[in-house]
């Protein structure tokens, strides 16, 4: 069952959900799940709970503020060009200090959790052991955008919206937010290439073939603006390897953080 933390962030209060998986090996490594850019705590589903048995690890799941069972975004607040590095930044040491997190931690981030993964690596990287990315964004691609604009359709015709309100209080929040920003037109121009040259973790990143939000470019990308990247490319995997190929994932993470480690 999850619970609910208050943190201070950007001058006011705000409530994340979160759940600790396994937290009672306290000596074990952290994974730090960053959910994708409409998804939640509970859009995870199952995956983290087995992810962190395989490693043998303790997890730590959340919602970030507009999702989930977290405090809604405004109606009338936009995001900034910036609201990635703003996740990266604030709200991520925020939580982890206001949880007594002072071990470095595994990342594992989905899509836009996996570039706020890269962008705290980049800026943190004292707390970070390494990253575990599934299919992130480095920079905008032409058919992102083509399946964000779908997305809206979807949403505001189809069922895309009833689909979101079983994993958010408030799905309005969540999908407008995410999409309103991903289609403003300066976003168009959005880059963290330069950010990966401070990154000093081992790093994993693994997208699938048919992702209809991003091509082979973001993680390979990566892998040149991070030496010693480990990539994993999935056939027959969407944009949620984790979903579409969990047990590829999971056997790939568990060998990925237990070689690293030996090291």
């Amino acid at each position: 069952m999850s619970e609910l933390l208050r943190i201070d962030w950007r001058g006011r209060r705000v409530l994340i959900e979160y759940v600790w998986l396994r937290a009672a090996e306290a000596k074990a490594p952290l994974l730090v799940f960053l959910h994708e850019g409409l998804g939640s705590l509970s859009m995870w589903k199952d995956f983290p709970a087995r992810l962190c048995q395989a490693v043998g690890a303790r997890g730590l799941v959340y919602s970030r503020p507009g999702y989930g069972r977290s405090t809604p975004r405004a109606e009338d607040e936009t995001w900034g060009l910036d609201f990635m590095h703003r996740q990266a930044d604030e709200v991520l040491p925020a939580l982890l200090d206001a949880l007594d997190v002072s071990q470095p931690a595994w990342l594992v981030g989905h899509s836009d959790g996996g570039s706020i993964a890269l962008l705290h690596a980049a800026s943190h990287p004292a707390r970070v052991a390494g990253l575990v990315l599934l299919a992130p964004h480095i920079f905008v691609e032409d058919i992102t955008l083509a399946n964000i604009r779908r997305a809206r359709d979807d949403y505001e015709h189809g069922s895309l919206r009833a689909g979101l309100a079983r994993h958010h209080a408030d799905p309005d929040s969540a999908f407008w937010g995410w999409n309103r920003i991903w289609l403003h037109p300066p976003f168009a121009r959005w880059n963290i290439t330069d950010a990966l040259v401070a990154i000093r973790c081992p790093v994993l990143a693994i997208q699938g073939l048919d992702d209809a939000y991003g091509t082979l470019a973001q993680i390979r990308g990566i892998a040149e603006g991070v030496p010693g990247t480990e990539l994993l490319e999935l056939p027959q995997c969407g944009h949620s390897p984790h979903r579409d190929q969990p047990g590829q994932v999971i056997a790939a993470t568990n060998a990925f953080i237990h070689h690293r480690r030996q090291r």
